[in-house]
């Protein structure tokens, strides 16, 4: 991605903000419900959040005000969760150079274009590599845990999500507050923000801003606290 779409995204994510607030309120679906049970498929294909193995993405920016730099890689790697079968994607944080936290990531996509979340193993490393803290790590049907929609089929603002579900541990929401055409493709929407939230970290409001076809592209705190992370390289899986 050049740096000109870079600055335009983070354009973008300014000016969605204001545009979408009044949107209105959705009732919070429940991630679970369904009329039929979905079939799954750890080929994720869903274009705002496609996960093709051997894809890397790098981003920079800060966490805790340190200078940050992830590495997201998506692996060859299926794992069967609960009977749905994931692909496995990698994701290293690095704190000042140093790897701060290191996580593995488990989607899937259902027959209707869903992409669903259905568990993380994470940890903190102190300087030494040296595990800190797994908080947040959960797995769907251990111990009451519950998978949840990371991404719909056909976003529309409003729309609003839990993405997974271990209580105290892990409890993210999101809501879909706008739908954009970039400068470089009008009158197609190809941008869309979303507000995440939990009820875990009460007055922490961070958005995220996707690219169809690439997926995120900036993520940042808007309100709680001064995270942030914008994708500086995409390396297309083979």
């Amino acid at each position: 991605m050049t740096r000109r779409a870079l600055l335009l995204s983070t354009a973008l994510i300014a000016a969605a903000t204001v545009a979408a607030v009044g949107s209105g309120a959705s009732q919070l679906r429940d991630s679970q419900a369904a009329s039929q049970a979905p079939r799954f498929t750890a080929h994720v294909d869903n274009p705002w959040f496609p996960l093709l193995p051997g894809t890397r993405y790098v981003y920079i920016g800060a966490k805790d005000g340190q200078p940050s730099r992830d590495v997201v890689t998506v692996t060859h790697r299926v794992r069967t969760i609960d009977g749905a079968p994931c692909v496995v994607v990698q994701d290293r944080l690095y704190l000042r150079g140093r790897l701060g936290e290191r996580t593995t990531d488990w989607y899937t996509q259902d027959s209707r274009g869903r992409v669903w979340y259905f568990g993380e193993d994470t940890a903190e490393l102190d300087r030494n590599g040296h595990v800190t803290s797994t908080s947040g790590t959960w797995l769907a049907g251990v111990n009451g845990a519950k998978p949840g929609i990371f991404m719909p089929a056909h976003p529309r603002v409003g729309q609003s999500f839990r993405q997974e579900f271990y209580k105290g541990q892990a409890e993210d929401h999101f809501k879909v507050i706008g739908l954009f055409s970039r400068v470089v493709a009008p009158g197609t929407k190809n941008a869309l923000l979303t507000r995440e939230w939990t009820p875990l970290e009460p007055g922490t409001i961070d958005h995220k801003l996707y690219v169809r076809g690439i997926g995120v592209v900036l993520e940042q705190t808007q309100k709680g606290g001064n995270e942030r992370a914008e994708l500086v390289s995409l390396t297309r899986g083979a």
